[in-house]
């Protein structure tokens, strides 16, 4: 079955970096745009980024334009987001999801209903 499993959260205080990473098994990962998500307590889930099948588009929320990376490695079946200038607003648990359609290159991923598969989510926790 599909397993999309995130690592690298943690506790960070307020302008540092992380990396998340989410590796995916049971699925034909370059095939699939991955996307981030997030949920702070008492929020609901929120479209953090995604990236397109091939790596070679990407999509940002605007709270994280130029903060955040989205990458891939379509050899690893990994997908990463490199957080940068953390902010304490930053503090959620994020999750990683690949889209239900396949080979698709359109311009929308920040629905959560377009994503059939998903990660248990890694606790970021930024620290003002």
């Amino acid at each position: 079955q599909v397993q999309l499993v995130e690592s690298g959260g943690g506790l960070v205080q307020d302008g540092g970096s992380l990396r998340l990473s989410c590796a995916a098994s049971g699925l034909t990962f370059n095939r699939y745009a991955m996307g981030w998500f997030r949920q702070a307590p008492g929020k609901e889930r929120e479209f953090v980024a995604a990236i397109i099948w091939s790596g070679t588009r990407t999509y940002y929320a605007d709270s994280v334009k130029g903060r955040f990376t989205i990458s891939r490695d379509n050899a690893k079946n990994t997908v990463y987001l490199q957080m940068n200038s953390l902010k304490p607003e930053d503090t959620a648990v994020y999750y990683c999801a690949a889209d239900r359609r396949t080979l698709y290159s359109g311009g929308d991923y920040s629905a959560d209903a377009l994503y059939a598969y998903w990660g248990q989510g890694t606790q970021v926790t930024v620290s003002s």
